[in-house]
């Protein structure tokens, strides 16, 4: 990484996030027919939501395919939704291609080791507080909070204060 945390974040142009582990608590939940159940967090749903009003873009790229996430992405107005990626390099590279931005304006928000290629090549590698410790060790910047419990807001709110954006948005609410 070349510049400060800060500098980097001011050139993001794109944020990536796994899901299981980032957007949720990493809990995996069956019903007896095999039904998926997650659980997002409203304050990530929010800061996703401020950073599109900005103008910066989201994607998520994740191993699993799961129909919550496309219906929860959609409901937040992501439309890069890149699921099972085993390979999450081959979908980020992908992503790059149909975004037209480079590796420097991207930030990626992960949690396992499944997210290290991605996070090698972005501009900014962000892992979970509770992530693993050998992400945590090739990472730029650790959360201080956790996956599915508000580590995404973090994020959004770090990078909207890095581009002077934070501010403006969060007096909005005051009128």
């Amino acid at each position: 990484m070349t510049g400060s945390v800060n500098d980097i974040a001011r050139q993001i142009r794109l944020l990536i996030l796994d899901i299981d582990g980032v957007m949720t608590d990493g809990g995996l939940q069956f019903d007896n027919r095999g039904e998926e159940y997650k659980t997002f967090n409203s304050l990530d749903g929010h800061g996703i939501r401020m950073l599109l009003d900005c103008g910066i873009e989201i994607a998520v790229i994740t191993g699993r395919n799961s129909g919550i996430v496309n219906h929860r992405m959609n409901e937040l107005g992501v439309r890069h939704i890149y699921q099972g990626y085993r390979d999450k390099l081959q979908a980020y590279e992908k992503l790059l291609q149909d975004t037209g931005l480079e590796s420097g304006q991207t930030a990626y928000v992960g949690d396992d080791l499944p997210d290290l290629p991605v996070m090698r090549r972005v501009g900014l590698a962000i892992a979970v507080q509770n992530a693993h410790v050998f992400v945590k060790q090739h990472c730029d910047w650790v959360t201080t909070a956790r996956g599915g419990n508000g580590a995404v807001r973090e994020v959004t709110d770090f990078i909207l204060q890095a581009q002077s954006l934070l501010a403006a948005r969060q007096d909005s609410y005051l009128e």
